[in-house]
């Protein structure tokens, strides 16, 4: 299988820049075809000091895409198969045999264009193939599972929730109704029947990208995995450490933005209380006050860029 073109990675140089301040342990929870781990890695030499790059990925094809890539660049890392939500379980056993301070952990929560692309997976609309959706190729539940056993009450919420879908009533009920005279069973039934749902036709592609990103939050538990991961991977960083996060729709973005100003706030207790040092004090700080957002270049070059938004907080 040929990986040479896996995933460009999205606001690469300026996520490396801003996650690497001195040497340790780096995690890219987020591995992929690994573009920012070896920009990571490149980084790293030019550092000095003892380094170590750990990649997380639960895909089995990003973790060969990767290998294929790094084994080239001559740096210090290591490949682990696992869920970013893991990060704890999987790194604690690597931290205390390396004895190396955690410096740096990168999520980029994009799905990868190999994945879109590969019909097989089921992520596209515009790609035929079976109602899959899994980031991990073993994972148990499928999309074809939540469209056609999930009642049509779920449905409504979950593409209302995860999809921010205005038309959720309509496209669950259509679903429905499709499904009883036989299952679906492929990314081009589902489309069709979306598609037939949505009154105006110009309204269709936006509509069927957002039941689409619904069904794969929920078969991913992408959400939950976010929270999970961003609590363990900060308790993880050393002090000086850096968590960097790459997110591309406003649900993910509002989780991450919620956790930096929270872990970024100190506790001075009820107001009127006059307090010379506060209950609590600030766990971090921000590393980026605004978003950073991709270059006109870089949109123009990779249009999947446009979305894409980078925060990043310091441990203190």
């Amino acid at each position: 299988m040929d990986y040479q073109d896996y995933h460009e990675p999205v606001l690469v140089s300026e996520s490396v820049s801003l996650l690497v301040t001195l040497p340790g342990l780096y995690i890219d929870g987020t591995l992929g075809g690994g573009g920012h781990s070896l920009l990571l890695l490149r980084r790293l030499e030019t550092l000095g000091g003892e380094s170590l790059l750990v990649g997380i990925d639960q895909d089995t094809h990003a973790l060969e895409a990767a290998a294929e890539k790094l084994g080239k660049s001559g740096g210090n890392y290591r490949l682990l198969r696992g869920n970013f939500g893991m990060v704890k379980e999987l790194v604690t056993p690597i931290v205390r045999g390396e004895a190396l301070p955690v410096m740096g952990f990168l999520l980029d929560l994009g799905v990868s264009s190999y994945q879109i692309d590969t019909p097989e997976r089921g992520f596209s609309y515009l790609r035929n193939g079976p109602l899959d959706m899994r980031m991990d190729p073993e994972g148990a539940l499928t999309a074809a599972d939540v469209v056609n056993e999930y009642d049509e009450a779920a449905l409504a919420r979950l593409f209302f929730r995860y999809g921010e879908e205005p038309l959720s009533r309509r496209i669950a009920k259509a679903l429905v109704s499709a499904r009883s005279a036989s299952p679906l069973s492929t990314t081009g039934e589902l489309a069709e029947v979306v598609r037939a749902a949505c009154p105006r036709k110009d309204l269709a592609i936006k509509t069927l990208s957002r039941i689409y990103q619904a069904l794969r939050i929920e078969v991913n538990d992408e959400l939950g995995v976010l929270e999970q991961a961003l609590a363990d991977g900060f308790e993880l960083l050393s002090p000086g450490g850096r968590l960097a996060v790459i997110s591309y729709h406003s649900l993910e973005d509002r989780i991450v933005k919620r956790f930096f100003s929270a872990r970024c706030a100190a506790d001075w207790g009820p107001k009127g209380v006059g307090l010379r040092e506060p209950l609590k004090p600030a766990e971090a700080m921000l590393a980026t006050r605004k978003p950073v957002e991709a270059t006109p270049e870089e949109t123009g070059r990779n249009p999947r860029a446009r979305s894409a938004r980078l925060r990043v907080i310091q441990k203190l």
